[in-house]
């Protein structure tokens, strides 16, 4: 308000009502009235200025109101660190705080009253953002009410600054436009985290869901969260049928209380573990190696649970196994070739003289028999030792392993019916023909069959089928007295049996005459339940 205008009216206005009403007293009262309308005329004059000064006084009260609100208001919006912006209904800038006005290089222009297109004239880098702001208001208007958009605003230095901006519309009560308030945020780092994220996000899916090598998570009870694909072709199950399983039914038996040790350490601790070797039983019942890594989720500096990596090392182990035992039957060929030749030389000469006492002394017959058996036992194991030592040229033609075993059946059957043990062939129809040597496979089989007798088996089955990996099956099942388990894993080692006369040659020729067939032979069995072996042979190849 201008105070030196209003004292001016001030004075003016006193001036033309003194003279004014004392003109009009001396023209229209008597004399003896004048003075009493001297005092009316006062008091009218004191409540008209008292009246004008309240008014004054008043208005000069809503005005400084008025300027705390403003004041409060751009105080309030220049401590956002959000652009805010407030037009008329015409588009006009009516206030904008100081972030706004730095954001569009417009701190020095008197930006009140003009539209985005005037001011755009005052910043040429960001005059086409300016104007394309009239466009995206005429949006909002359109569109008559609050309205979000993402609004890219670029940086002399060249990058960019996004924006989530806020709209609203207001209107008078007969439609027509009342103004328009803008609310910009700023969302870079947001969105830059967001994308961070998702690249984080994608590294660990590729990481976890495409990983050759099973990965796993636990919580804290031991029960699986989360698994990769690969679960299911390693071990079978379907991963949404395993989910909130506990871990361990599917460790065997003699790893669980490792396994469950080594987890609570994990926990307790929050220390990793590597590099430790478990077995994990497929769905199948077929065992396999891994070697696993485990480490604590560890969430707020507390462990949550467990996740890991088992690499697949079965093959492996089987290619050590395989090479341990080529080295035994290196050292065993090595034995057999410098001493089979020199012990048959004298057994043949012992045998002769044997049978030569015996016949001029026929009282002694009996004795004579056992010596002879025992050196026929003796001859038969150089015979085994022969064969380690020298390997054999082998002749593979195709042939029905049906008929191999048959042969083998009516060739052991007078054998068997000593022990009162009865051997049961079943074969599918139409099996196809392998490629092998069948002398050496009738061997094969003479050995598991005779193995099945001596372990006290009355019923040996003989079952052949076609498996999925187009190989013929071949499993030879007894209800003999059964292998303990620790000896399983020694099988096929020369010299070792468990036999109370074993020479433990008889499994160490038969699996390698597995291998020169490039099969597989796998022994499973429980003590007085019985022993199962399959032998996987390849089939016929054309080509």
């Amino acid at each position: 308000m201008n105070k030196k205008k209003v004292l001016i009216a001030y004075i003016t206005l006193s001036v033309i009502w003194l003279y004014a009403t004392d003109s009009l007293l001396e023209t229209y009262i008597d004399t003896f009235d004048i003075a009493l309308w001297q005092r009316v005329k006062g008091s009218i004059y004191i409540a008209i200025v008292g009246g004008f000064i309240y008014f004054l006084l008043k208005k000069e009260e809503k005005l400084q109101h008025v300027k705390q609100e403003e004041q409060r208001l751009s105080t309030l919006i220049n401590a956002m660190v959000d652009f805010v912006n407030f037009k008329d209904g015409e588009g006009r800038w009516i206030l904008a705080n100081e972030f706004g006005l730095k954001l569009f290089h417009l701190e020095h222009v008197d930006y009140r009253g003009k539209k985005d297109s005037e001011l755009a004239q005052y910043t040429s880098f960001y005059k086409e953002a300016l104007e394309y702001c009239e466009i995206s208001d005429e949006e909002t208007w359109q569109a008559g009410e609050l309205t979000h958009c993402e609004e890219s605003v670029p940086l002399p230095d060249g990058t960019f600054k996004v924006f989530h901006t806020i709209k609203v519309p207001l209107f008078f009560e007969d439609g027509s436009r009342k103004g328009l308030v803008v609310i910009g945020r700023d969302i870079t780092e947001r969105k830059e985290a967001k994308k961070q994220l998702e690249e984080s996000e994608q590294r660990y899916k590729s990481l976890f869901e495409y990983n050759p090598d099973l990965v796993y998570m636990i919580d804290l009870q031991g029960n699986i969260t989360n698994l990769n694909p690969i679960f299911e072709d390693l071990i079978g199950y379907k991963k949404e049928d395993v989910i909130g399983t506990s871990i361990l039914s599917f460790i065997s038996e003699k790893d669980k209380e490792r396994v469950t040790d080594e987890f609570s350490r994990i926990i307790a601790t929050g220390v990793s573990s590597k590099g430790k070797e478990l077995e994990i039983v497929r769905r199948d019942g077929m065992k396999m190696s891994f070697e696993c890594t485990s480490v604590p989720i560890i969430i707020e500096n507390k462990v949550v649970g467990v996740t890991g990596y088992a690499k697949d090392v079965t093959k492996i182990k089987e290619t050590e196994e395989r090479l341990r035992r080529a080295e035994k039957l290196s050292i065993v060929g090595e034995l057999a070739a410098s001493v089979a030749h020199e012990i048959r030389n004298p057994l043949t000469s012992l045998k002769g003289f044997v049978q030569l006492l015996q016949k001029g002394d026929a009282g002694q017959t009996h004795y004579y028999n056992i010596m002879l058996n025992e050196l026929d036992r003796i001859n038969h194991i150089v015979g085994e030792l022969l064969v380690l030592a020298k390997p054999q040229t082998l002749r593979f033609q195709k042939d029905n392993i049906i008929s191999i075993v048959e042969d083998v059946k009516a060739l052991l059957e007078s054998q068997t019916n000593l022990y009162s043990a009865e051997i049961d062939i079943k074969a599918e129809q139409n099996l196809p023909l392998i490629e092998c040597e069948s002398n050496q496979l009738k061997q094969l089989f003479i050995n598991l069959i005779k193995n099945s007798v001596e372990a006290g088996a009355t019923k040996i089955q003989v079952a052949l089928s076609r498996t999925k990996e187009n190989m013929v099956l071949v499993r030879v099942r007894d209800n003999g007295c059964g292998i303990p388990e620790q000896r399983i894993k020694h099988l096929g080692e020369p010299f070792f049996s468990y036999k109370e006369k074993g020479t433990g040659l008889g499994l160490t020729v038969s699996y390698r005459i597995v291998e020169s067939h490039k099969g597989r032979i796998v022994f499973k069995s429980e003590v007085n339940q019985g022993t199962e072996v399959e032998i996987m042979l390849p089939i016929y190849n054309k080509s």
